[in-house]
């Protein structure tokens, strides 16, 4: 079986059209007896759960079980045995609120995931939680939460799936990605960002469904929302259907994601008009049904309705999962196939597939970085962001999934594939990422391409817009998604732009961020390094960068790989400074120089070069001993917020108020980031400590 006939299937017919909440009735239009039975099964689950938890949003689950049925019964190409086949479609709920649905239906379709695991629904130490999250389980393929961030996560997986099919051909490459979104989602900015983006490069595989329920938890979606979705997705260049009332005709749900599937040029925006709980008689349409669990007289009501014993919870007859569990297994034909087009074109063994795998795990080929660009300390003085652009260009070959972009930024922050062409329609091989000024949209997307499996994201923008990244770059590190965020103009050293482009706080927030790498480089060397960890790390990192040229310190070309322990003694190695000055990015430079201002007074001068807290931290008391000493003052130096110091060192040269506007340079020697300040302040510690 190809991938082809995996999604064929029947022509189906669309009369019958269901919906709506009068005279409730169990029936799914088009459906056989077994197939109504499991959507009603699949209600069943949606009351249960959130009843058990008495937390959760059953009314969404019940009105979107006959599209679910349809995808992964009749639909979508996947094996339940095997849930990371690369070539498998994807799914996501972007309406994570949902995720009972979600989990119904991996449990059904044969995932490894228990009627348990169902009952134990949103509590402490489950594989269920309240909103689905990659790293617990598998079939989870993005990890949504705050609504609109699956939203980008989907174009994400369409923007790699373009990618990797246009280099490896068809043939081992040739999957959609299914997306069911709500109002919700659509409001958030997010989603706006992702679809004009969507549009403009033209991505075919995408099918999204909206959910128009016309229900949020205030009360109904008037009292907030007037857009007309479908005329939005228009301008965005989607293809777009107004489905109406079928949210219960299995036929014509089936027919109408064909439809989609068969448009190449442009994602796909399906309209759906359903209704929240149904067939609850006094919960259908009620905005209580988004996030209340239904009473159990309620539940009993409904289940009568939909046939199913009244008195049972979580009851899934035999027939039932019996059918759910042979839809699950029926891709392992078109499983076995692509495997065997996957020897004949990549053979194990040979440079191509070890190219392959590679690349799906995001990682580099043996022996790229010494790919890596060196400076000499006679070289001119170096942004660390241009650095970071030779750096990249260095490796781009050695690291086969690299995908590199910018928000409108892309020559400003280094990101630049030279030779590479700008990923589009004409260019779907394309490497190099132009994601305008959508800096969130720009993150939701990368956390999406990194997802899908063959794809290595580096999104730069200026570090002050991280701000406006930062839900993604949660859900990155909570997910452990491997991302490098690429933030320059890291300081108010950025200069005339003035306080409101210049980060001050964002460090501290982002050291905060648990699982999230961060790396301040002081110079070409370091940086150099910190893309290497950036590389080789698991999960996501944030590589801080300099507008301003700064020197290529003496030292760094010899040391600068002991930047993968986070910290080093960059100068005054003897064993008992008097001081220690420890210093991030552009600031070690300050610290080289206040060194001799003090060694010329016979105070014995320890520099640390401190370019990463969580890689440090990871070493150990004793390394960190060995490179901070034990006894003699620490006096930090960093242009950003003061804020957490406090764990490494007794005093700081640091920045707790907004910045100036004026020449780079001179805002830094304005607020005090400059030798003789530094050393000033080492002599102030130094009393204070006697």
């Amino acid at each position: 079986m190809t991938e082809t006939s995996a999604h064929s299937g029947p022509t189906p017919t669309t009369d019958g059209h269901a919906g709506g909440s009068s005279a409730p009735t169990a029936a799914a239009t088009g459906a056989e007896p077994v197939e109504q039975l499991g959507i009603s099964v699949i209600r069943g689950l949606a009351m249960d759960g959130p009843r058990k938890a008495n937390s959760g949003h059953p009314g969404t689950a019940m009105a979107l079980a006959p599209l679910a049925h349809v995808l992964w019964t009749r639909v979508m190409n996947y094996d339940a045995a095997d849930p990371d086949y690369p070539n498998r479609d994807r799914f996501v709920l972007s309406c994570g609120h949902a995720s009972i649905l979600l989990y119904s239906m991996l449990y059904l379709s044969g995932y490894d995931l228990t009627l348990d695991d169902i009952k134990q629904f949103r509590q402490l130490g489950s594989r269920t939680p309240g909103h689905p999250e990659s790293s617990e389980l598998k079939g989870v393929e993005v990890t949504t939460g705050p609504l609109g961030q699956g939203f980008a996560n989907g174009v994400g997986l369409g923007v790699a799936e373009r990618i990797l099919r246009a280099q490896y051909g068809p043939e081992l490459v040739d999957h959609y990605t299914f997306v069911m979104c709500s109002d919700g989602d659509l409001m958030e900015g997010i989603s706006h960002e992702a679809a004009s983006l969507c549009g403009h490069l033209g991505l075919g595989r995408l099918i999204y469904v909206y959910d128009d329920n016309h229900i949020t938890i205030d009360g109904p979606t008037e009292i907030t929302l007037g857009d007309d979705a479908v005329k939005r997705f228009d301008a965005y260049g989607w293809h777009t259907e107004d489905l109406g009332e079928i949210a219960n005709d299995t036929n014509a749900l089936e027919a109408a994601v064909r439809r989609a599937m068969a448009v190449e040029d442009r994602p796909s925006f399906l309209q759906l008009r359903s209704h929240i709980g149904w067939p609850s008689p006094k919960m259908t349409d009620s905005p209580k049904a988004h996030g209340d669990p239904f009473d159990p007289e309620e539940i009993k009501v409904t289940k009568g309705i939909l046939g199913l014993p009244p008195d049972q919870d979580f009851w899934v007859p035999e027939e039932v999962l019996s059918f759910y569990r042979k839809a699950g297994a029926r891709g392992r034909a078109a499983r076995d196939a692509w495997a065997e087009r996957l020897e004949a074109k990549l053979p194990s063994g040979s440079p191509e597939r070890q190219r392959w795998d590679a690349q799906w795990r995001g990682q580099a080929l043996a022996g790229f970085e010494k790919k890596l660009p060196t400076w000499k300390p006679s070289d001119k003085p170096l942004a660390t962001r241009a650095a970071m652009k030779s750096c990249l260009n260095a490796i781009a070959p050695d690291v086969p999934g690299l995908v590199s972009g910018g928000a409108d930024l892309t020559g400003n922050t280094g990101t630049m594939l030279d030779g590479q062409p700008l990923q589009s329609k004409e260019h779907p091989e394309g490497r190099l990422m132009a994601y305008g000024v959508r800096e969130h949209g720009m993150g939701g997307t990368m956390v999406g391409m990194s997802r899908h499996g063959g794809i290595l994201p580096v999104g730069g923008t200026f570090f002050v817009f991280s701000d406006y990244m930062r839900g993604s770059v949660r859900l990155s590190a909570l997910s452990k998604t491997k991302v490098i965020f690429s933030w320059t103009h890291d300081s108010v050293g950025l200069g005339e732009d003035g306080p409101t482009h210049q980060p001050i706080e964002q460090l501290a927030a982002m050291r905060a961020m648990p699982n999230l790498l961060v790396i301040r480089p002081a110079d070409a060397n370091e940086t150099a390094q910190a893309l290497r960890a950036a590389v080789e790390h698991n999960g996501p990192t944030a590589l801080i960068l300099s507008r301003q040229s700064v020197p290529v310190l003496e030292g760094t070309a010899e040391k600068a790989e002991q930047l993968q322990k986070g910290a080093y003694v960059l100068s005054g190695e003897d064993a008992g400074p008097d001081i220690v000055l420890v210093g991030t990015g552009s600031e070690v430079s300050v610290c080289v120089g206040a060194a001799p201002l003090l060694e010329a007074e016979g105070t014995r001068v320890r520099v640390v070069s401190m370019p990463s807290w969580e890689l440090f931290e990871e070493q150990g008391e004793e390394y960190q001993r060995q490179v901070l000493g034990s006894g003699a003052p620490v006096l930090a130096v960093e242009a950003a917020a003061s804020f957490g110091w406090s764990r490494w060192a007794d005093a700081t040269v640091s920045i707790d108020h907004f910045g100036a506007s004026g020449p780079g340079a001179q805002v830094l020697a304005h607020f005090g980031f400059t030798p003789e300040n530094v050393a000033d302040h080492a002599r102030a510690l130094l009393r204070k400590t006697e």
